[in-house]
């Protein structure tokens, strides 16, 4: 029997699959179904996500990209350009308005996720700063957000770990969160390994708080394929970085 009290939410574990393919999913979910999701994810290949409106001259170290690609992914949500590799852990709601209870806006939207997440991390210096999950001042999480009619879509990407030469792929922003304060990515950024004993560790963590919350059914991959057929729109894509050639035109 449904617990009444406890909204219903489906989860979905897609170890491995890539960002690109989650992505993909996520969009589906949000745009063609009403029902509430969460798909968990690691061990993906290494790759850059930039938000839909990024530009990659101001956000990605061309130099070090055309000498070591990898993929650099568009979503089809705001926000900035995030690094992706195998020590990532990403936790995405796709749910409808209602379960915030309270209007869909950005702020509202952040306060409910960092509610949720304060259960996950029940330590004094957890904090939501500028829209970004921190442990005193250094982040060790980022989030976008879409608002769609009555869906709203929240996707976080969690630093287990990181390799700081890989960081390298990425400059500092223009519009960088001013508790950043102009560090480095070594001095801004900390890793969830530090507070965490394992991963296993880490996702126990994130389903008990889901369970906490929320009815939680256990999705699958098929599921989701399946809505992916319906027809909606389709902004995920993949960027193509410019040649040095034609940036000196």
């Amino acid at each position: 029997m449904a617990d009444t009290q406890r909204p219903p939410l489906n989860v979905v574990d897609l170890q491995g699959c890539s960002i690109f393919r989650q992505l993909q999913l996520e969009e589906a979910l949000l745009r063609a179904d009403t029902h509430n999701w969460c798909i968990l994810n690691t061990a993906v290949n290494p790759s850059i996500v930039m938000g839909i409106s990024g530009k990659v001259e101001e956000l990605i170290n061309l130099d070090k990209i055309r000498q070591h690609p990898i993929p650099v992914v568009r979503r089809f949500s705001g926000g900035g350009t995030v690094y992706v590799d195998s020590k990532t852990y990403f936790v995405s709601f796709i749910v409808q308005n209602q379960l915030l209870n309270a209007p869909s806006y950005p702020s509202h939207i952040h306060a409910w996720a960092k509610q949720f997440y304060a259960k996950v991390f029940p330590w004094e210096e957890f904090n939501l700063l500028e829209n970004d999950y921190v442990l005193g001042n250094h982040k060790f999480g980022g989030n976008a957000q879409y608002i769609c009619k009555n869906r709203i879509l929240h996707h976080t990407s969690l630093l287990w770990d990181y390799d700081a030469e890989a960081m390298e792929y990425l400059l500092i922003p223009k519009k960088a969160p001013y508790y950043r304060s102009n560090r480095n990515h070594a001095d801004f950024l900390c890793r969830l390994s530090e507070k965490i004993i394992s991963r296993a560790v880490l996702e126990k963590m994130l389903r008990n708080a889901l369970s906490q919350q929320y009815t939680v059914q256990e999705g699958s991959l098929d599921e989701l394929l399946e809505i992916e057929k319906r027809f909606h729109r389709q902004a995920t894509c993949y960027v193509e970085i410019p040649s040095s050639q034609s940036l000196s035109i």
